[in-house]
């Protein structure tokens, strides 16, 4: 029995966005009184905004988000939901002449008002939209609901309540990006800005419906208070400000009509204001808490890093990076209060990290979060629990490797083919890629956007074939030498398209929403969502210098158990890092050609042998030694990866449930996450399966009588998570099911017209699998949803777990293929039914009769004979066993059909 880990691994699930490329409306305005600044002054950054309520289920923010990135004087907004496709989520607000801060775009949330409030190098802005509460009566349809950005074209920028230019003197340092901001218990926006002589100015602006002027407070600790209401003092008049108390980090934390103000200085010291009061209430030495040269006390902090996590029950806490050279350390604090109105640190933790570059951290009150480039300028996620993990271990995230950096073409293949076929694989390359690729492949004569994804497939075709019939007229050429020229072009347009996957996948912040646990990595244009590993995927991906640091108690209960299944898992990722290419694509085209695996497994045995240079094969008789059972703890490994159940899951009858239920994770960007992965866990598994046969094969070899019982290779779950569904004709479908004399039934209802590029596996999950899924998850005896909150690490392992056995074609459940026949994706559904014919005995009627429909519907009808003659021997055997409920072939709805019906359905 598997005993929950303390922390596991993490997989980074792309949020994929395969749709054309949208025209965001942009709004402009240009601020009066402003001189134009370098657009590029500042770095691009993100950012995103949880709902104080995302976690609550019948609240109409659940599972709903902002996020955003600024490029030069540009800010993008996008409002993202869970549960339901937001129309008209997304704007451009771009401020001429005004670039944006880094980690300048803050958003609030009121009663009445999601109020966004914005910082450039000269001014500040407050936009005021109607919360989503307020829009939940705008409904759509089921599935769609208007954002808050609907209507955003009517904000009025120009207002000057609602902006200010920041006053030249002392003026907006110049070395220093810090900015926070809030609103008061008034409804009052303030600005937090380090100021040019050093200390912190504060710049109000009234209420939106309440008549005032532009005020300004100015907090120095030389002088505690120093308030300037209309205008400004020079600093000689003021006294002394030297820069070394400059706020290089700004955070604040509101109270009912207060603010603390925190502020981490190029001095190393956390410095923290009360806004009301206008009072410095502590000065931390931060120094005092690692350890420290004379260079390093003497060097300005320049890259320090606060962050600020509160708990009800916990209250204040205070995440510090202090940054020093080739290393780093964070510090995590609870702010504590001491008599006199004065407050402490309660010192928590501390961690050590080598990483080169810390791009951004996120802290919650028991975890940090936090995001790097490294050395080779790659993107390393990792987190870490500090209040458990005593040893400072890091737990890795897996992040989304790029596509490969060439694409193998063989003789016998089409350039063209492969290559379109490996560019347009759902979750490989984003349409913003391929797009900004093709406009600079065509010199950028044309703005290829609004494309769908086929017609960005035709116009990449045609580009790509133009410039390749450009060369080729002037003289001719051999077969091979046109074969290479295609290879040329293609590779070179492949090239260009790579290069901007990789500029649009790079992650600019972390997203945390501390009600759900949900996690995110926010990018140009796009995110990417954080999930846990299973603990076979755990195992697996970890590398072996993490995994002997494993507490082997964690992992099993059964400590020798667990110590045999690491060995065993070593000894997979040993097998599994010398396979070549070459050998994979053995053993994928072994499965795809229905061959038998273990014939594969064989050959790939005896190639790493014979191309063993580094002693591989020794190493791994040296773990198989440690490894006290080897057959049972194959059977356990086996035994954690089965997505077969013991009897027929239950089929949820027809949800009744009230709105808020229907829609959860009812989004495209759900489904979208929810099948990456499935597709992860069914790849990862596949590679398990493939080192486990070749491992089967050495020990054979050596002499143990060991069997695997593998059965079947999970070949056909990667094949159907990345296999595209066909837009069907909707009148075509009716037709054909009206043939078959169906009734309205749970799992055949009225089809939404398939929207391209949906893999098979999304179109599954939003229109049969999702409820079935949310009813078995939520709609359980004794289940109270009113007090039901939402955990996103549990819940989309959950769901994730409850998918696979619907997809596991040796389940009772037919749900799968009757979807695909459902939605008339025939020639899906005949590749699905291929993969199956060796090795699956269940359903075996029910794919007869499927494969027999989908023949007379794509004009084969002289195949149908065949396939009747084994219909008819299900269907007898079937009749014969009708008694025996383990094993139903047929679906529900043909349980319906007479027999005459089933006959001309096949005739």
């Amino acid at each position: 029995m598997a005993a929950a880990l303390a922390a596991r691994s993490c997989l980074e699930l792309s949020a994929a966005v395969r749709g054309p490329a949208r025209r965001l409306p942009e709004l402009g305005f240009t601020p009066p009184g402003t001189a134009p600044l370098p657009a590029r002054r500042y770095g691009d950054s993100a950012g995103g905004f949880c709902y104080r309520d995302s976690a609550q289920l019948a609240a109409a923010t659940r599972n709903r988000f902002v996020r955003w990135t600024t490029s030069g004087d540009t800010v993008e907004l996008v409002e993202e939901s869970l549960d339901v496709n937001l129309l008209n989520n997304a704007v451009r607000l771009r401020i001429h002449g005004c670039p944006l801060l880094p980690g300048g775009v803050h958003i609030c949330e009121v009663q009445s008002h999601l109020v966004i409030l914005l910082l450039t190098g000269q001014t500040v802005h407050r936009l005021l939209l109607p919360h989503p509460s307020r829009l939940y009566r705008s409904l759509i349809t089921e599935s769609q609901m208007q954002s808050v950005f609907t209507d955003i074209g009517k904000t009025n920028f120009r207002d000057p309540v609602n902006y200010c230019v920041i006053p030249n003197v002392p003026g907006l340092a110049s070395n220093s990006v810090a900015s926070a901001a809030w609103l008061s218990s008034e409804g009052e926006a303030l600005f937090a800005l380090p100021s040019a002589a050093g200390g912190i100015f504060v710049l109000k602006l009234p209420p939106h419906d309440a008549p005032g002027a532009v005020s300004v407070v100015e907090l120095k600790q030389s002088s505690v208070v120093q308030r300037f209401l209309t205008g400004w003092m020079p600093t000689a008049i003021r006294g002394d400000c030297g820069p070394s108390d400059l706020p290089i980090s700004l955070s604040v934390h509101c109270l009912d009509h207060d603010a603390f103000l925190f502020a981490l200085c190029q001095d190393h010291k956390l410095r923290m204001w009360s806004y009301k009061d206008q009072m410095c209430l502590m000065v931390a030495d931060l120094l005092e808490f690692m350890p420290v040269s004379r260079d390093l006390r003497l060097a300005m902090g320049t890259s320090h890093c606060l962050r600020l996590a509160f708990s009800q029950s916990l209250g204040l806490y205070l995440g510090v990076y202090m940054h020093a050279p080739k290393c780093g350390q964070f510090c995590v604090f609870q702010l504590v209060s001491t008599e006199s109105n004065r407050y402490s640190l309660d010192h928590i933790s501390s961690l050590f990290s080598s990483q080169e570059t810390l791009i951004d951290f996120a802290l919650t009150s028991s975890e940090i979060w936090a995001l790097w480039h490294n050395e080779e300028n790659q993107t390393v996620v990792k987190y870490i629990n500090f209040e458990q993990n005593v040893a400072g271990q890091w737990n890795q995230v897996f992040v989304q490797p790029l596509p490969e950096e060439e694409v193998t073409v063989r003789h016998d293949q089409d350039p063209r083919e492969t290559y379109l076929e490996y560019l347009f694989t759902p979750g490989r390359f984003s349409s913003a890629a391929i797009q900004k690729a093709l406009q600079i492949f065509s010199q950028g004569t044309e703005r290829h956007m609004d494309l769908t994804w086929d017609e960005l497939k035709k116009e990449v075709t045609l580009a790509v074939e133009s410039e390749f019939q450009g060369s080729v007229t002037e003289y001719e050429c051999s077969l091979e030498e046109f074969w290479q020229l295609q290879v040329e072009f293609w590779s070179k347009f492949y090239a260009c398209c790579l290069q901007y996957q990789e500029a649009l996948s790079r992650p600019l912040a972390l997203h945390l929403n501390p009600h759900t646990g949900m996690v995110c990595l926010l990018k140009k244009g796009s995110l990417s969502f954080l999930v846990p590993c299973s603990l076979v995927d755990h195992l697996y991906l970890l590398s072996n210098e993490h995994l002997l640091t494993e507490d082997d108690a964690a992992i099993f209960d059964d400590l020798e158990m667990s110590r045999d299944v690491v060995c065993l898992v070593q000894c997979l990722r040993l097998i599994g890092e010398s396979i070549s290419m070459e050998m994979a694509f053995l053993m994928e085209m072994a499965c795809s050609r229905l061959q038998p695996p273990e014939k594969a497994a064989e050959q790939i045995l005896e190639d790493l042998i014979a191309n063993d240079t580094e002693n591989v094969m020794e190493d791994i008789h040296s773990k198989l030694q440690e490894i006290r059972n080897p057959i049972h703890a194959v059977g356990v490994l086996i035994r954690e990866m089965d997505y077969e159940t013991d009897a027929d899951m239950e089929r949820a009858h027809h949800l009744s449930m009230r709105l808020n239920l229907t829609q959860l994770y009812g989004s495209a960007t759900a489904g979208s996450v929810v099948c990456w992965g499935v597709c992860k866990v069914a790849t990862i598994r596949f590679l398990i399966c493939r080192d486990l046969l070749v491992l089967q094969q050495l020990l054979l070899r050596l002499g143990d009588p060991v069997s695997t019982a593998l059965g079947a290779i999970h070949s056909q779950l990667p094949w159907a998570t990345h296999c595209s569904a066909s837009p069907p004709s909707q009148e075509s479908n009716l037709q054909h099911l009206s043939v078959l004399e169906l009734a309205d039934t749970t799992a055949l209802t009225a089809h939404r017209l398939v929207s391209s590029p949906q893999t098979i596996v999304e179109l599954f999950f939003q229109e049969v699998a999702r409820k079935h899924i949310i009813s078995r998850l939520f709609l359980q005896p004794n289940t109270n949803l009113a007090e039901t909150s939402l955990n996103w690490p549990h819940l989309i392992t959950a769901i994730v777990a409850d998918f696979l056995p619907l997809l596991w074609p040796s389940n009772p459940s037919f749900l799968f293929p009757e979807c695909l026949m459902g939605s008339c994706q025939y020639t899906q559904l005949q590749e699905y039914i291929r993969l199956l014919q060796p090795w699956c005995h269940v359903n075996m009627g029910s794919c007869c009769f499927m494969m027999g429909r989908c023949y007379l519907v794509m004009g084969e009808g002289h195949k149908r004979g065949v396939v009747f003659c084994r219909f008819c021997a299900c269907w007898t055997w079937w009749d014969y066993q009708s008694w025996s409920s383990s094993w139903p072939p047929w679906p529900s709805w043909s349980q319906q059909m007479t027999g005459e019906a089933r006959y001309r359905a096949l005739l």
